[in-house]
């Protein structure tokens, strides 16, 4: 693919994230509504929150203006457009190209959204975490508030504050991301699997045992053992690796996770799994679910991606086709080195994602569903996730032509 179509393409998403200065809506935000927090009566009964969530998530038409949701800053999204930055930088570095940034003003944005993401913390816990900027119910039997932390959005904020740390060597970042793994093993519960077990989504019960989540808390501290070389941190991560290879399927898939109720395949939680194994596997040496990696990815890029480009979210049908599906295979692809071997595939998705989700206006839309395209721009879901897979098809594009 031409690199002049992904600078392009680039430019317009980067153009539009600048200027809505980073903020913007999400699917799940409906709870920020100043309306729907004027009714207690309603406010406090859970099926009216979880069906109030669902309305905003699953209408393509965007009724957060008529309800007053504003747009705010949401940790994952930032983290997630931070390590799209340092990507972009050390691609430039390296490649001595000019994307549509200049190193100049992006050493400026990372060192603005680093320490933005530092003033976000979430207080009270044992280590730094981050949660979301709203209100979740999720399904009825629990409910996490805003700014409760989870290792989903901890793991992606630690993850950019690391490259940052890289990038810049101030130790403050550094810190940090180290702090995180107190929060990993102090307040996250516990589910044994097997000869491990799985780390909770949250500190509250709920979501206690999601493959994905646990296997965030893996290569989170995995990476904390590499700046460390603690061994709890090591042996924690393997644990929490070993309880969800033992939870792969025989064909190399995953449920999303361990409960009936979690029981569906889909695309970009997979890649999520195998990254992170691969991720585990990077910093610890430990090469003992190496060929688990290899069986999931065999279904990873067999099940969830057309001839044409066009990414499926689950494995036995295509709609919805979600912007997640397409942006995490660039970034799978870049950690577990398979870039190369399917540039082909990741060429065509790439093509296809941007000549068909892409706006004019330069945002990603959400989902294109059967008849029904919901074409919101949500920052933290489509476009921070989509400017982040974009900045590993940049660098593993470079590898590849070294």
């Amino acid at each position: 693919m031409q690199e002049t179509i992904i600078y392009s393409s680039l430019s317009k998403l980067k153009d539009y994230c600048e200027r809505e200065n980073f903020k913007g809506w999400d699917p799940y935000d409906g709870l920020n509504s100043v309306v729907f927090q004027a009714m207690p009566l309603i406010r406090d009964w859970d099926l009216a929150r979880l069906i109030w969530i669902q309305t905003f998530k699953r209408n393509p038409i965007n009724l957060r203006k008529l309800f007053l949701i504003p747009k705010e800053y949401n940790a994952k999204g930032l983290g997630l457009i931070l390590t799209a930055y340092c990507n972009v930088y050390n691609y430039q570095l390296n490649s001595g190209k000019e994307t549509c940034f200049s190193n100049n003003s992006l050493i400026l944005k990372i060192h603005f959204l680093a320490d933005l993401l530092l003033s976000m913390k979430s207080k009270g816990y044992s280590g730094t975490c981050w949660g979301y900027n709203f209100d979740w119910q999720a399904k009825r039997h629990f409910f996490f508030p805003k700014n409760t932390p989870t290792v989903v959005v901890t793991a992606f904020c630690c993850a950019a504050l690391f490259k940052v740390y890289e990038i810049t060597k101030e130790k403050k970042y550094l810190e940090s991301a180290l702090s995180s793994a107190d929060f990993i093993l102090v307040d996250l519960n516990r589910t044994p699997k097997g000869n491990g077990f799985l780390f909770s989504y949250s500190p509250l019960n709920g979501n206690n045992t999601v493959y994905n989540a646990s296997l965030l808390g893996s290569s989170l501290l995995s990476k904390c053992y590499h700046y460390t070389n603690n061994k709890a941190f090591k042996n924690a991560a393997g644990r929490s690796a070993e309880a969800c290879v033992a939870s792969q399927n025989s064909d190399g898939s995953w449920y999303y996770g361990d409960t009936p109720g979690q029981h569906w395949i889909d695309s970009f939680h997979t890649g999520y799994n195998l990254e992170n194994l691969a991720i585990y596997q990077y910093f610890t040496g430990d090469r003992s679910f190496s060929s688990a990696i290899e069986m999931g990815l065999d279904f990873y890029l067999k099940n969830f991606f057309m001839a044409d480009g066009m990414p499926k979210y689950y494995h036995n049908k295509t709609y919805p086709i979600d912007i997640h599906c397409p942006a995490q295979l660039f970034v799978t692809l870049n950690v577990l080195e398979r870039f190369e071997q399917n540039k082909l595939l990741a060429d065509k998705v790439m093509e296809w994602t941007i000549n068909n989700m892409q706006d004019n206006y330069g945002y990603f839309y959400y989902q294109i569903r059967r008849g029904i395209n919901s074409r919101i721009s949500y920052m933290r879901w489509s476009n921070a996730f989509m400017l982040y897979g974009m900045s590993y098809y940049l660098i593993s594009n470079f590898k590849q032509n070294e």
